[in-house]
């Protein structure tokens, strides 16, 4: 019986690559020149400091420019509040990985209410669907990227 695994996964290399080429840019632009701004990365949890709130706001459009073009996902960013102490302004991004239950629920939701012939298992931090034909399949991959959830998705472990 043919199945796929739906997964939320980010490419962690990618993820450091996208850091240091937003440091490089960061380096050579005009407006930041002078000013104490930095990109750090710890496992999966990006560190943004900059002297004030708009060049922060620079600084994260600057990091989704960067993801993009490295193609990281920039949904799975999931930014904190800015915090604002003495002279800086810093703010966390952390990075989402793996498919959460509410998440979880609204897929299998989506593919039950769609009238799909296939089966939906969840299985910890992702979904195993099972169908009888491919077709059947690749329409529900279909659905699922055409949905507008606050995380992208990858198809793994297709088997026929």
């Amino acid at each position: 019986m043919p199945s796929f695994d739906i997964v939320s996964e980010i490419d962690m290399s990618e993820l450091k690559n996208a850091i240091d080429n937003a440091n490089r840019e960061l380096a050579t632009r005009f407006d930041f020149r002078g000013v104490k701004a930095s990109f750090e990365i710890t496992n999966d949890v990006a560190k943004l400091s900059a002297e004030h709130d708009s060049q922060l706001r620079q600084l994260v459009d600057m990091l989704r420019t960067n993801l993009i073009k490295r193609g990281v996902d920039s949904r799975a960013m999931d930014p904190e509040t800015p915090n604002h102490t003495g002279k800086t302004w810093t703010q966390v991004i952390k990075f989402k990985e793996g498919v959460d239950q509410p998440t979880a629920k609204k897929l299998v939701k989506l593919i039950k209410d769609n009238k799909m012939k296939v089966q939906v298992a969840v299985q910890g931090e992702q979904l195993r669907v099972t169908g009888k034909k491919r077709d059947d399949l690749q329409a529900v991959m279909t659905l699922v990227k055409g949905t507008e959830l606050d995380q992208g998705f990858q198809f793994n472990n297709f088997r026929d």
